[in-house]
């Protein structure tokens, strides 16, 4: 599988909840120039899963619009706070899928990434606000990735 983990484009610091921080102008157009990106380089994936949390869905929405053919999903799973084994568990049910994009929040997916990286320190990894991170999974366990690239926004 070919997994793909995009970080939320840049939000506002303040709203009335966490789960309600909106992206910015700035966010929105990095969640844009990902989509762009990802269409340009024929980074198509499958499917892409969000978080419920306002500014990872308006992220994956604006990623889903540019690419078109994934198919979207909100999954709860994505919320602040995931660990890497609920995330392994539940990408389970995705495993027949050549490529998945999970769009979420820190340190969740520095966590996840170095877990299956099999880095055993997740300080040795961050992904910034709007990257695009990218690895070839030959399982679904920790220590089966190989990592095939991580962008920030300004880079793509």
């Amino acid at each position: 599988m070919l997994l793909y983990l995009l970080r939320h484009a840049e939000a506002v610091d303040k709203a009335e909840s966490d789960a309600a921080r909106a992206l910015t102008k700035k966010g929105v157009s990095q969640a844009h120039k990902v989509g762009k990106f990802c269409i340009k380089n024929n980074f198509t994936p499958a499917i892409i899963l969000t978080s419920p949390l306002k500014r990872a869905e308006q992220t994956a929405r604006i990623v889903a619009k540019e690419i078109k053919n994934a198919e979207f999903i909100v999954n709860p799973m994505l919320s602040a706070g995931m660990q890497p084994e609920t995330a392994l568990d539940e990408l389970k049910t995705y495993a027949r899928f050549p490529s998945l994009m999970l769009v979420g929040h820190e340190p969740d997916f520095s966590l996840l990434a170095a877990s299956l990286l099999g880095i055993p320190l997740s300080e040795s990894l961050r992904l910034r606000k709007a990257s695009l991170t990218a690895m070839e999974l030959s399982a679904l366990r920790p220590g089966a990735a190989v990592l095939i690239f991580t962008l920030p926004p300004k880079l793509m």
